[in-house]
């Protein structure tokens, strides 16, 4: 498992997260505080508090990580 941290502080960028995280069979948790969501799920994204990051943890092996952080680069926060 992965865990990094991303940003989507906008609709734009929620959107374009979730067309991402869907091309991948991967399961992707965002958490915030104590609440752990599905990271496809645009509604559920929708009910975090957004304006913070966000941890996401990707559940993957070592051969699939690095495709996977290079789709997700635009939302990764360094």
């Amino acid at each position: 498992m992965k865990t990094v941290k991303i940003s989507l502080n906008s609709i734009d960028l929620v959107k374009a997260f979730v067309n991402e995280v869907t091309k991948f069979d991967n399961e992707f948790d965002l958490v915030s505080g104590r609440y752990v969501i599905d990271g496809k799920s645009i509604m559920g994204i929708f009910s975090l508090n957004l304006s913070k990051p966000i941890d996401l943890n990707i559940h993957c092996d070592e051969t699939s990580a690095p495709e996977i952080l290079e789709a997700l680069k635009p939302f990764i926060i360094e």
